[in-house]
């Protein structure tokens, strides 16, 4: 396999971020997803930076590959919504880069391409619908509540 990922990748309990500047937030903040995984259903939520709440759901093939469908309220009340193909990709260091290929659903039917990478369990974490775990760092915050 060319991304070097193993045939068993599992994303259950991983976290990622990304740096994308439309979700940066101006303190520099980005958003943290929390990934889970079920044989071969995966699911996400995430938030922060400009992402004040943002929930995927997708497949994960042998090889690692994720096929998705995702949806985020950002700040200033836009809502975006669209699919995505995530491709995994092993770095030197263990952990995983994903290079997700996204459409949205909006008129324009926009698309791109984002990078996530893996991080450690980062303070602030996302546990679920407005919780958080642990302490601010890293820059890694949650998104404050109303």
């Amino acid at each position: 396999m060319s991304s070097g990922v193993d045939d068993a990748v599992n994303y259950n309990n991983r976290f990622f971020v990304s740096s994308a500047a439309e979700t940066r937030g101006a303190d520099h903040e980005v958003p943290v997803a929390h990934y889970h995984q079920a044989g071969s259903v995966v699911w996400a939520e995430f938030r922060g930076g400009k992402v004040l709440l943002g929930r995927l759901v997708g497949t994960c093939d042998i090889e690692g590959t994720l096929r998705l469908a995702y949806c985020q309220a950002l700040d200033g009340g836009t809502v975006v919504a669209g699919e995505c193909v995530s491709t995994p990709e092993l770095l030197p260091d263990g952990r995983i880069r994903l290079r997700e290929e996204w459409r949205r659903l909006d008129e324009a039917g926009s698309t791109g391409v984002s990078y996530i990478e893996e991080v450690a369990e980062p303070a602030g974490a996302v546990d679920g619908p407005g919780e958080t775990e642990g302490a601010v760092g890293a820059g890694l915050r949650p998104a404050a509540s109303a």
